[in-house]
């Protein structure tokens, strides 16, 4: 397994190191041979998935600004029939949502069986951005990791295969990102001046990172650290883990229940 899931109650460091590429893995040509090797494999294995129909896939994607979730969505994700994908993004809870205890939103899209859900951020924002932005009390946002975990095993009880992805981008490199969404009028409308400040509170979030993914690491529900600074990279390890996890499950195509041979003669 190339990325392995954090251990519960274990802080990942989340180091300026622990963004780059491992060794081992390759570059260029190769690195670039070796995902598309693996984005082929995976969509075999989502029509497999997705025409069995006895399990849901949910994926969750977590990272700070421009480390690279909606190019997960684009090339990992990309590999997979859309027929059998739904793609959810959470953003500032609506008024209605806010009336509504804070895994309401979540629980309604959740992937039904058959189906592969992604969660561009997720439930975890209620234990992140509230918190490092004073939103509600930590008397209300701390009791919300083992909320998060009940919830996410009853689901894994219920046949749903959970993998939680942490991008993890360095400082530096989230500054040419930010950067190059400033200088590139084809990229402009990805800047955010709210982006800023999240960023002023580089500490605090990693911090609340740490919280979450030490806490809310388990067995149906690991979180893996993924290396973002290099996008074929985080793209290969993100895309690999998907296909040992749904390669794993040992699904197959749904057997007819007549014999279709006496179809043939009508069909020449």
């Amino acid at each position: 397994m190339l990325l392995d899931p954090v251990n519960a109650g274990e802080k990942p460091e989340l180091s300026e190191d622990d963004a780059r590429a491992p060794k081992g893995i390759g570059k260029g040509k190769e690195l670039k041979a070796k995902l598309d090797a693996q984005l082929e494999k995976l969509g075999e294995l989502q029509n497999v998935f997705s025409a069995n129909g006895s399990r849901a896939l949910l994926i969750i994607l977590q990272g700070r600004d421009a480390s690279g979730k909606d190019g997960v969505v684009r090339t990992v994700i990309g590999a997979c029939n859309p027929s059998g994908v739904r793609i959810n993004s959470f953003k500032a809870p609506s008024k209605e949502e806010l009336a509504h205890d804070f895994l309401w939103r979540i629980h309604k899209v959740v992937p039904e069986k058959g189906m592969m859900g992604i969660f561009n951020r997720s439930q975890y924002e209620d234990v992140l951005v509230v918190r490092v932005h004073s939103l509600v009390p930590e008397s209300v946002w701390s009791k919300r990791f083992d909320q998060i975990n009940e919830f996410e095993h009853m689901l894994s009880e219920n046949g749903t295969v959970i993998l939680k992805f942490f991008l993890h981008v360095s400082h530096d490199e989230q500054t040419e990102r930010l950067r190059e969404r400033v200088e590139n009028p084809a990229k402009n409308w990805k800047f955010n001046a709210g982006d800023l400040d999240a960023r002023a509170r580089w500490d605090e979030y990693t911090e609340a990172y740490r919280d979450a993914l030490s806490r809310c690491s388990t067995e149906w529900a690991p979180w893996y650290v993924v290396p973002a600074d290099s996008n074929k990279a985080r793209n290969y390890l993100i895309a690999n883990r998907i296909v040992e996890s749904l390669d794993s499950l040992r699904l197959g195509y749904p057997k007819p229940e007549a014999d279709l041979s006496q179809y043939l003669e009508t069909l020449k």
